[in-house]
């Protein structure tokens, strides 16, 4: 806590720390970051201004400089008898010390005295009492950094180090400022693939613009959320850059429906009549699944959420997704008539100029030909009845090739038979899930946070943080009974204990450690405290005066580490866990506290809470919804498939090493609005559908909408391609999550649904009507001629 600069120091040769040249190298760095200045106006402060001071207004320093002191006077003195015990060792003065963490890759002797040790920490606490204090440590911490690595180079042999108080959040900031080029690279593919996926080789009918104009809505939306972010005072974090993404996945599908629906819309209709009809056909279901992304980020950007980064990235995702829905219904229904005027007026899709006739085109050139190839309306005979939109790519694979391989009944027991491999996979990944409390998991990869974890992780997890041990209420400490229990509790530990410190000393003096009280505290006040050896305890006992001028120990602490090994992380949670539970049972009563105490616990009951909260919001959104909808089987298929997908996407997330932290949760929770983004329509259009097969009206539903589902899902895989290359852990789990979440999707809604689909409910049974005389219906054909153009219109009405 507050402001500190550490440094590991080792060798590349695994040389031992402790022997003349790296003491005196050590030493050397020690004083060197002690000069330290950091020049004001008016004054220079060093680190005897603003270091954190002893009681006797010294500044206090590593135990393990004065022992590298002590070892070096030792040396010059030529006295061998000089040992170093690890974990606990003592220094000139007589007292105990801990050396745990700040010794490393130790080797030691018989009796813990130390052999070797192949690497040395070294920490510097600093003040930060006051605004001017803090600007002046945080400014003594960025020199403290230059003045190591300066250091480093000078001194070839010996790799450090250095970490501050600052360097996790500059680090963190640090991936946004790496990803800007890759991101740059990301919009260049996907503003390409976008033209492409609503192109073709009608240059009438290509939509090109739409494709840029798609991609430009959710640029603005975006765009305007961070305005919004910026002007409200927000703060911006780098779990930011999975924004566009979110975006991305949401309003290209929302652009790209709608043009599809224009696709099934009659070429004979006006453009008013046109738009209106896609409006009706695709705006229902875009608007249901904007409203569950407004839920579902809602009540993660709500009180709720006890992580801010979490808080501040979903209230962002709102508010662009707000401006999606408003911008796709103003700015790109605007366009999408804009288009069709053009359409309608046979003008080139890009160069807007007029396509001439076949038979003038036959005297142009072969280039010109090609440029503007286009199909009229009085070009198609009565007998045909193909669809002009079909020469688009995606449609014609969709309708000639994979409806029917995908339905076929030889295809469907292995589409089956790699759903349950999928599944198998899934649960293996599910039951491993493990919480994710590592801070290096997101920071850029080459910086100060990476290597100094990583150096810390080898060397010195061997002992777990110091655990401060507290009795807050007065006991009898007198009592033998009483020193058992509590010399129970610390049982197992590396204790720096005042307690048991003073027992000891009572016992050296062939005294009862079952003195009366009076005498108990007298000795423990006026000779214990008064040795110099032990007078730092003073620090951990609080004294009291009853109205008879008796002296009670109202409250005292001591300190416990713990042996660990690498699986460091679990073994804390196991150790805070059963610590908690002690103190609640136990006769006296004590709590436990570390620093690092407050992050693991505080994200381990709220890393999952955004998730939690989100996944209930989305289940009783679509269980309200069931009542609204034309049919409840929607909701249900629904619920099934965000089930399955993101029961898959946290499996299959496991096993590839992503741990369920911050981002991780993130992305699940877009992971159930994306889910519900792409199979909702397919879904609502089967289960809708009436008197043909299931296998019919699968088709039917990849015809409609797998166009649209297979655009989007090539540009948001496109785009997320350069983020894998990004130097940064952030980014990498973004990648991975994402990744995931838009496969297992794609899967569901190509292979698994359509699959699964034609065999379960509901059914088809085709109805036949009853042949009634008095229900018979006169169809008259009535044959109208635009008189604008040579367009002939059939008006079919119904007497």
């Amino acid at each position: 806590p507050g402001r500190y600069g550490r440094v590991i120091i080792t060798s590349f040769r695994k040389a031992n720390m402790l022997d003349q040249h790296h003491t005196d190298l050590i030493l050397k760095l020690h004083s060197a970051v002690t000069r330290i200045q950091v020049q004001r106006p008016g004054f220079n402060y060093t680190f005897a201004h603003i270091c954190i001071l002893n009681n006797d207004k010294t500044c206090i320093v590593d135990d393990i400089v004065h022992v590298l002191e002590e070892l070096k006077a030792a040396r010059s003195s030529n006295r061998t008898n000089f040992a170093i015990t690890y974990p606990i060792t003592h220094l000139k003065d007589g007292r105990e010390v801990y050396n745990g963490h700040q010794l490393g890759g130790v080797t030691v002797h018989s009796k813990d005295r130390v052999k070797s040790a192949e690497a040395i920490q070294l920490t510097y606490y600093l003040q930060a009492i006051n605004s001017l204090n803090d600007m002046v440590a945080e400014k003594w911490e960025s020199i403290f950094c230059d003045t190591v690595e300066l250091f480093q180079k000078s001194n070839r042999k010996v790799k450090m180090y250095p970490f501050t108080s600052s360097s996790l959040k500059e680090d963190f900031q640090k991936t946004s400022r790496v990803s800007e080029r890759y991101l740059i690279t990301s919009l260049v593919l996907v503003v390409t693939l976008a033209i492409l996926c609503c192109s073709m080789q009608d240059c009438v009918r290509s939509k090109p613009w739409l494709g840029l104009l798609g991609l430009l809505t959710v640029t603005l939306a975006t765009l305007t959320a961070a305005g919004i972010i910026n002007l409200t005072g927000g703060k911006y974090n780098s779990t930011f850059l999975g924004i566009p993404f979110v975006m991305l996945g949401h309003g290209l599908y929302g652009t790209f429906e709608m043009l599809s629906s224009w696709r099934k819309t009659r070429e004979d209709q006006h453009v008013k009549e046109r738009t209106a009809a896609v409006f009706a056909d695709s705006m229902l279901s875009f608007s249901l699944t904007t409203a569950m992304y407004l839920v579902t980020f809602g009540i993660g950007a709500s009180p709720f959420t006890n992580i801010e980064a979490a808080r501040i990235f979903c209230c962002n995702s709102c508010i662009a997704i707000f401006f999606n829905y408003l911008y796709v219904l103003s700015f790109y229904g605007s366009s999408l008539v804009f288009t069709g005027y053009i359409e309608n007026n046979y003008q080139h899709s890009i160069f807007c100029r007029k396509v001439p006739k076949p038979e003038v085109l036959q005297e142009k050139p072969a280039w010109y030909r090609f440029l503007l190839t286009a199909r009229f309306s009085e070009d198609t005979t009565d007998s045909e009845e193909t669809n002009t939109y079909e020469s688009h790519l995606l449609v014609w694979f969709l309708k000639r090739y994979y409806c029917d391989w995908i339905t076929n009944t030889y295809v469907k027991p292995f589409v089956v038979l790699f759903y349950l491999v999928y599944i198998s996979f899934a649960l293996m990944g599910y039951l491993q899930v493990s919480e994710g409390s590592d801070l290096s998991n997101i920071v850029a990869t080459a910086t100060r946070t990476i290597e100094y974890t990583t150096a810390q992780q080898k060397y010195f997890s061997n002992y777990s943080p110091v655990i401060g041990f507290y009795i807050y209420e007065s006991i009898e400490y007198w009592n033998t009974s009483v020193q058992e229990d509590v010399l129970e509790y610390t049982k197992g530990f590396v204790r720096i204990s005042w307690f048991e410190s003073y027992l000891n000393y009572l016992r050296k003096l062939n005294i009862s450690t079952g003195l009366p009280k009076k005498n108990f505290t007298d000795m423990l006040r006026n000779s214990f405290l008064k040795a110099p050896q032990f007078a730092h305890f003073s620090e951990d006992i609080i004294f009291s005066k009853k109205y008879n001028n008796e002296v009670d120990v109202v409250a005292s602490r001591m300190f416990l580490v713990a042996k660990t090994m690498e699986t460091k992380r679990e073994e804390l949670y196991d150790l805070l866990e059963t610590l908690r539970k002690l103190s609640l049972t136990s006769k006296v009563k004590f709590i436990v506290f570390n620093p690092s105490f407050v992050y693991m616990d505080r994200y381990a009951s709220s890393v999952g809470a955004p998730l939690q909260n989100s996944c209930i919001s989305a289940l009783f959104l679509l269980f309200f919804s069931a009542f609204l909808v034309a049919d409840s089987l929607i909701n249900v298929w629904l619920t099934l498939t965000v089930a399955s997908v993101e029961f898959g996407v946290i499996g299959f997330m496991t096993l590839w090493k992503v741990e369920l932290d911050c981002i991780s949760v993130l992305c699940l929770i877009y992971g159930i609005n994306y889910t519900i983004d792409n199979c909702a329509p397919l879904l609502s259009t089967f289960v809708l559908g009436k008197e043909f097969t299931r296998t019919k009206w699968v088709k039917n539903a990849l015809e409609v909408h797998g166009v649209a589902i297979l655009q989007s899902y090539l540009c948001y895989i496109v785009g997320l391609i350069p983020l894998a290359a990004v130097p940064s852990n952030l980014t990498r789990t973004l990648f991975r999550c994402l990744f995931l979440i838009a496969l297992v999707t794609f899967f569901h809604c190509f292979a698994i649904l359509p699959v699964i689909l034609t065999f379960l409910p509901p059914s088809k049974k085709k109805r036949k009507e009853k042949k009634n005389p008095e229900n018979r219906e006169e169809i008259e054909c009535v044959e109208m001629v635009d008189m604008d153009s040579t367009r002939v219109v059939d008006q079919i009405t119904t007497v």
